[in-house]
């Protein structure tokens, strides 16, 4: 028995002087450096101090209680974030209020690795503590990187972008950097870790083998961390340089789902601004985000768990992501990097 689906997102500020303490809660603990953190708020404050976040998720959610009332499933939608409001453990206080007692969780990350995965099963252990012993039962739904409808959204936008630059334009996919260590300890010990940018990789594949595309690159953006500590290279700014012989460039942000800041400063404005200063056409792929198949897709796993369906997926990674009330898939799965001490 089900009685609510979770949405469970990143969160974003939704004015200026939100900014700060928004970006003290995403680096808590990670020893970003003070300047870094005035670079990032900069960039929000570019826009207004407004991320686009929280509205794409909304618009996100209303496409998917659409879907739900479509296939006449009678489950309510809620909203939480990690790291601003609507918080989590403020919309499961609401949740165990209005009676819900065992809710699917939905994650904005199709992705493992510990950000992209394991700190959401911490999210929800937190915030199940936080509402105490009336809190729901919370089960996460798996990683959705190979979902056909979610390769079949990102290659359509593909498909648009590559119309919109000269024949032969290289294919570009990013998607978050990591610290190298955590990537290294992504997905269960035994399997050989790296299993955020193996998924990654294999997304690309299966989005540029829909497309038609043989050759492609796939690098990496948004780096925070200090700079002594190795993260996943090369990033796209300096990968744009390589390409100053391409007739153009089509970037597909493969590791988001919607248009957050991240892509709309680092590739909108970064990238594009990098590839115009180089000569270089420059297109981006949209995200899955506004797609109606992304909103097919999430009611989709809902059913799948619900009838303990085969998992429907296009690659041979192992199914994963989907446990009870923010228990780990694996003991020591998806460890987080693991800081170098200071020389």
């Amino acid at each position: 028995m089900v009685d609510a689906l979770l949405w469970l997102s990143f969160g974003g500020p939704e004015g200026p002087a939100e900014v700060r303490p928004f970006l003290e809660n995403v680096t808590r603990g990670r020893g970003v450096p003070p300047e870094r953190l005035d670079e990032v708020e900069a960039h929000y404050q570019h826009f207004g101090g407004v991320s686009p976040i929280n509205r794409l998720n909304q618009e996100a959610i209303t496409a998917v209680r659409a879907e739900l009332a479509r296939r006449g499933l009678d489950l309510p939608v809620y909203f939480g974030n990690r790291n601003w409001h609507p918080m989590v453990e403020d919309t499961l206080a609401t949740m165990a209020a209005d009676g819900v007692r065992r809710a699917l969780v939905f994650p904005t990350s199709a992705y493992g690795g510990y950000s992209a995965c394991r700190q959401y099963h911490e999210d929800i252990a937190r915030a199940r503590a936080s509402v105490g012993e009336g809190a729901p039962d919370l089960v996460k739904l798996r990683q959705f990187f190979d979902h056909p409808l979610f390769i079949a959204a990102v290659a359509d936008a593909v498909r648009e972008a590559r119309a919109q630059v000269p024949p032969g334009s290289r294919l570009v996919f990013t998607a978050h950097s990591v610290p190298e260590s955590a990537d290294r300890a992504s997905g269960p010990p035994g399997e050989g870790g790296h299993r955020y940018s193996r998924q990654i990789a294999e997304a690309a594949r299966l989005v540029a083998e829909a497309v038609g595309v043989d050759s492609f690159d796939v690098v990496w953006q948004s780096r925070s961390g200090p700079p002594r500590i190795p993260w996943l290279s090369p990033d796209i700014l300096d990968h744009i340089d390589t390409l100053h012989a391409a007739p153009g460039i089509v970037v597909s942000p493969i590791g988001f789902v919607s248009d957050h800041l991240e892509v709309v400063w680092d590739l909108d404005t970064e990238a594009a601004e990098k590839a115009a200063a180089l000569g270089i056409p420059f297109a981006r792929a949209a995200t899955p985000n506004a797609d109606p198949r992304f909103a097919e897709m999430v009611v989709s796993l809902v059913q799948e768990h619900l009838a303990e369906a085969e998992p429907a997926k296009l690659s041979a990674f192992p199914s994963a992501g989907c446990t009870l009330n923010g228990t780990l898939c694996a003991l020591l799965c998806c460890e987080p990097a693991k800081r170098p001490a200071r020389p």
